[in-house]
């Protein structure tokens, strides 16, 4: 397969890799990050007796992994932080954009099953409001090691539709052994399970809940998402890219290539994609050519899997028949408006979670990042993404 992934199954010890090159774009330090973060809450760092990297969870933000390195205390931070929100403290309206490259929510966002709406209300950003459980507020931490960390929250909730939804959310943050390369890395996986706590099923009739990871990263003028796709005729396989979250994504912002296609991750223009079910891959990514640093995300993709959440702001003729992995690149919401960040995301989606009481659902997102000199990035970049450090810069000259 062109588009290889790594699977969940990658444990080569990773070797000693050479300091990377030294780029003329600066790069936040983990170590700047980390000591800010420890100015407001109390940080769970997650590391391994040897080697340089490193995780930062907070369980104040929903076992949230707010930044990473593969550097240690010098090398760059890899997750978006939004340091006003965090040193603020203060419950704001709608979100609490704290950042963080692995968040858990839950979908659908939007549509007749959703549980970001009240029951009745029109699709609109006055009424939309993320739920408390996955927006503020500690989970607990239920055990806790050198290298991995486990979380759980009880949650209730009501749909659109009127649904209520009883849940556990289990969740566990571990790091894992990145692939054996010349390059400097960092990997760390997010185990992610809901259990329906409930006494009836979740039905597609009355609505059902997936669970939604989000990665918030760093934007740059040089940054690139790439995200492989199944290549094939529409009249087979649908639509490649849903690319109107926010309105037309503009054609000098994404590219449509062979079986691959590359969205600008500057935090510029606001913008979102998503891939549809028949065209998903396991595996997503991003290239940032000034700081040499590749990402690459993998997930649990069940085989037999066909119905995904729609979380599309309307109400759906395919409730499930939503995408599996999205983008969203940040950005200014309206002309002379301030951004939210700016920030770019990597998320992947499980299957819609149709359960019976006591039942559970299990989705597994994994992220790595690799900095080093290109040529060791290519050959990673190649294995995951099926394309070359070249080609990923190509897309946008």
């Amino acid at each position: 397969m062109r588009h290889a992934i790594l699977a969940l199954t990658l444990m080569a010890a990773c070797t000693g890799a050479e300091p990377p090159e030294e780029t003329s774009t600066p790069m936040k330090t983990y170590g700047d990050d980390l000591a800010f973060l420890q100015e407001h809450q109390e940080v769970i760092e997650l590391s391994r007796p040897s080697g340089n990297a490193r995780v930062a969870v907070l369980a104040e933000y929903q076992g949230r992994v707010m930044t990473s390195t593969s550097g240690g205390t010098g090398g760059p931070s890899f997750g978006w932080l939004n340091r006003e929100a965090i040193a603020a403290k203060d419950r704001k309206p709608h979100i609490n954009a704290f950042g963080g490259e692995d968040r858990f929510w839950l979908g659908p966002e939007g549509g007749q099953f959703s549980i970001f709406f009240a029951p009745g209300d029109p699709f609109d950003l006055e009424h939309w409001q993320t739920p408390e459980s996955i927006d503020w507020g500690a989970w607990e931490m239920v055990e806790r090691s050198l290298s991995e960390v486990r979380f759980r929250k009880s949650i209730e909730l009501v749909n659109y539709a009127g649904t209520k939804l009883s849940l556990e959310a289990s969740r566990v943050i571990r790091l894992v052994d990145p692939p054996t390369s010349g390059a400097e890395a960092v990997a760390y996986e997010s185990e992610n399970t809901i259990t329906n706590t409930g006494e009836i099923s979740w039905t597609k009739e009355t609505g059902v809940l997936s669970v939604w990871i989000l990665g918030m990263f760093n934007p740059s003028p040089s940054t690139t998402v790439v995200i492989p796709f199944v290549a094939g005729p529409e009249e087979e396989l649908g639509p490649i890219v849903n690319d109107r979250y926010f309105g037309k994504v503009p054609a000098d912002r994404l590219v449509v290539g062979d079986g691959v296609l590359y969205f600008r991750g500057d935090g510029e223009e606001r913008g979102k994609i998503g891939i549809p079910r028949k065209r998903a891959l396991p595996v997503m990514g991003s290239y940032d050519a000034d700081g040499k640093v590749l990402t690459v995300v993998e997930y649990t993709l069940p085989a037999d899997a066909t119905d995904y959440v729609n979380s599309m702001w309307e109400i759906s003729d395919a409730p499930y028949g939503g995408d599996v992995v999205n983008s969203y690149n940040d950005g200014p919401p309206a002309p002379g408006a301030p951004p939210l960040g700016p920030f770019y995301e990597l998320e992947s989606s499980s299957p819609a979670a149709q359960l019976s009481a006591g039942e559970s659902l299990t989705h597994v997102h994994r992220t790595l990042h690799f900095r080093g000199p290109e040529a060791e990035l290519d050959a990673v970049a190649k294995k995951t993404l099926g394309v070359s450090i070249a080609d990923i810069v190509a897309a946008f000259p």
